[in-house]
Formats: C-alpha cells, structure tokens, sequence
C-alpha cells in the first residue's frame, strides 16, 4: 500500500521534508499504525506526534481511522498564535 504524507509547520522541520511516498506494509491500516511507523522511519518524530492532528484526504481523522491505498495524510502540529 503507497501513500503520500505531507508535513507541516514543525512537523515538516523535524522531517527536512514537506512530504515523502511512502510504501507501508499491509498491516499499516490505521492512523495509528501509520504513525508508530513514521516514528520508526524518522526517529526526530519519538515522542513529538501526541499532539499533533492527522488528516486523511483533507478530512480530520481519528487514531482508529482506517488508511488505504492511494491516501494522503497530513501532520499537523498545533499552532501557537497571537
């Protein structure tokens, strides 16, 4: 299964990237699982991905939200503003 993740804000900082295609094991089949592996794949994220806020294909999502093939997932850290 393939997706594209996209990165935000202090997200995108730790990453170095805006976003990156992913190939995910067929296990990979919830946001929570996708984000475990993020975790794995960019160690920089351990620990930083509580409170940041998943969206699948534009639509906010929950943990236990499933994924499929061609998604697009976004990270979005939360914003401090003024």
């Amino acid at each position: 299964m393939k997706v594209k993740v996209l990165y935000f804000a202090a997200v995108r900082d730790l990453v170095g990237s805006p976003e990156e295609n992913i190939e995910l094991p067929s296990d990979m089949n919830s946001i929570a699982r996708l984000a475990e592996h993020l975790a794995h794949l960019h160690p920089e994220l351990v620990g930083r991905l509580e409170n940041v806020r998943f969206a699948r294909n534009e639509e906010f999502a929950k943990s236990s939200d499933a994924i499929f093939d061609g998604d697009t997932i976004a990270l979005i850290p939360p914003v401090a503003g003024g």
